[in-house]
C-alpha cells in the first residue's frame, strides 16, 4: 500500500488538534486522504467520529485499497469510515451533500494551483453547516515572508517542479476564506514549522 511518511509524523499532533476542536460525534469530510492513513488512524482513536475520505480520480487506487484493507479495523466506539469519494476540488458536482461538521485537509494547499485552493475554500464553505469547522494543515508563509528557512526551501522546490504549486500564505486564505463566510478562530503552531489553520462558518452565510 501506498505509506506516507509524512502522514506518520504528523498524525498524533493533529489528532491532538481533532480532540480540542471537533465535536462529539462529528461527521467530518476529508479533501485529499492519500494514502488514507489519517482517516484510519483518526477513526480507531476518536469515539463517534464519522470519516468521508476523498482524493481525485487519478489518484484513488491506493486510497480505496487501505480503506478497503484497514476501513474496518479497530475503529474506536461508534465510528465510522466511509468508501473514499471522487473529489476534484475544482468540479462543483463532485462535492458531497452536508452538512458536514468539519473539513479536514493536511498539505494539500501547496500543491494546489491558486485557483483550486479558491475553490477549496469555496466548497467547503458551501459543505459546513452552521458552526462548522475548516481545518487546514500545512506550511504557510504570513504576508509573502516565510516564517522559517526550511518552508522557504521547500517553496522554491515546489516551484522548481510546477510554477503553480507553492507554500501558500496564511493571510491571503484568511482574507479569501472571511469572504466566503469562514470566520478564522485559530492559528495553530505544529511541529516542523507546520500550523493548522482553523476557520468556523458563520451562521446565515451563503
Amino acid at each position: 500500500m501506498l505509506f506516507s511518511a509524512a502522514c506518520e509524523r504528523n498524525r498524533v499532533p493533529l489528532l491532538a488538534v481533532l480532540r480540542r476542536w471537533l465535536p462529539p460525534a462529528a461527521r467530518v469530510l476529508e479533501v485529499g486522504s492519500g494514502s488514507g492513513q489519517h482517516a484510519v488512524f483518526f477513526t480507531q482513536q476518536l469515539e463517534g467520529l464519522v470519516w468521508q475520505p476523498s482524493e481525485r480520480a487519478e489518484a484513488m487506487a491506493p486510497l480505496a485499497e487501505r480503506i478497503s484493507l484497514e476501513g474496518s479495523s479497530q475503529l474506536a466506539a461508534g465510528s465510522g469510515l466511509h468508501l473514499p469519494l471522487v473529489l476534484d476540488v475544482t468540479q462543483p458536482q463532485d462535492w458531497p451533500v452536508g452538512p458536514y461538521d468539519a473539513v479536514f485537509s493536511a498539505n494539500t494547499a501547496h500543491i494546489m494551483d491558486t485557483g483550486a485552493v479558491a475553490a477549496f475554500l469555496a466548497g467547503s464553505s458551501r459543505v459546513l453547516g452552521p458552526g462548522g469547522l475548516l481545518l487546514l494543515y500545512g506550511p504557510f508563509c504570513d504576508g509573502g515572508v516565510h516564517t522559517a528557512a526550511s518552508n522557504a526551501a521547500f517553496d522554491a522546490h515546489l516551484r522548481e517542479l510546477d510554477p503553480a504549486m507553492g507554500v501558500r500564505d496564511a493571510e491571503q486564505l484568511k482574507h479569501q476564506a472571511g469572504n466566503l463566510g469562514l470566520e478564522s478562530v485559530a492559528d495553530v503552531a505544529m511541529p516542523a514549522e507546520n500550523r493548522t489553520l482553523i476557520w468556523r462558518r458563520r451562521a446565515g452565510a451563503p
